[in-house]
């Protein structure tokens, strides 16, 4: 089985590029959830969202996140209302919000558990699973005008637009949160692991710090590699060059590639940062050329494909 750790939108479309060249049903996407928050009264886990609205082939491919053909009456109506807008649920995301809240709270089902059912009604037949079923918390400390001033990711993110400094990035819970069931024994026997393109800082990072994930990849004796998520110095989607320098990370594709140097094998960059394989070789690492811009699903397929490629050359 190939594991995928993943979150974002880098993520969902290089995942739909990997299950047309890999069975999905061989595929475990293990999902950041940090990012998870309560938004009126409904559990909404963005991260797994995007990846299961985008192998379902009902995601918005213009907006990135969400569902397409969406409509927006219900928070219209909420906002006027007087409870807050500023995060953009459509009516037909809300849709999937109930189902998972419902099975959660009133049916007692883990997110686990919730995520494999929406995946089942959306006809996805990867195996998608939420980091843990714990409840991790990403937070960003900022420079508020009065002093440093703790936000939720998706406050800074979506309500803020990313405009506030930011001077630190923590995980609230992590310590107690503990890996969905499956996770460490599909690492330990998986014939290749994927870092998808995706926010090393608050994609990425918080499922390495899961307890145990991190010691069960470094074990692992199947091929590893990264797609790197920085282009020529810049994210494209996101705000990952506002929160890299704050853990001390040069905002390249080197910099990603010395974040996760000894975790994998290969680091794949796109050809535009040619001049840094051999900085990326220096870390031990084979560097891997290709192009990573995923503008066409085409584009996802291609890259997913390379990936498939290098992982095989190397597996039992």
């Amino acid at each position: 089985m190939l594991v995928a750790l993943a979150g974002g939108i880098g993520a969902s479309k290089f995942l739909r590029g990997l299950t047309r060249v890999w069975d999905p049903k061989d595929i475990l996407i293990v999902v950041n959830t940090g990012d998870d928050l309560r938004m009126h009264g409904l559990h909404v886990s963005p991260d797994i969202d995007s990846v299961v609205y985008r192998l379902a082939g009902v995601g918005d491919d213009d907006r990135g996140w969400g569902r397409g053909e969406e409509t927006w009456n219900v928070l219209r109506t909420l906002t006027s209302l007087g409870e807050p807008g500023w995060y953009g649920l459509g009516d037909r995301d809300i849709a999937g919000q109930l189902l998972r809240t419902r099975l959660i709270r009133d049916e007692g089902w883990t997110l686990t558990q919730a995520t494999s059912e929406l995946c089942k009604r959306l006809g996805v037949q990867a195996n998608v699973v939420p980091m843990s079923n714990n409840i991790v918390e990403t937070r960003v400390e900022v420079a508020g005008h009065d002093g440093p001033e703790e936000l939720s990711f998706q406050e800074y993110w979506v309500a803020r637009r990313a405009a506030d400094p930011v001077l630190a990035v923590r995980f609230r819970g992590i310590e107690n949160a503990l890996p969905a069931p499956g996770i460490l024994e599909s690492i330990g026997s998986a014939c290749g692991i994927v870092f998808c393109p995706s926010n090393p800082i608050v994609s990425i990072s918080p499922i390495l710090s899961v307890g145990g994930v991190r010691k069960a990849i470094e074990a692992a004796p199947c091929p590893k590699l990264a797609v790197t998520p920085i282009i020529a110095g810049a994210p494209v989607r996101g705000m990952a060059d506002k929160l890299m320098p704050v853990w001390g990370i040069e905002v390249s594709a080197l910099g990603v590639a010395r974040m996760y140097a000894r975790l994998i094998d290969y680091f794949v960059l796109d050809g535009v940062d040619a001049a840094q394989k051999d900085d990326v070789r220096a870390l031990g690492l084979e560097p891997v050329l290709t192009s990573t811009l995923m503008s066409t699903r085409e584009a996802e397929i291609s890259l997913a494909r390379t990936v498939v490629s290098k992982l095989s050359s190397k597996m039992p």
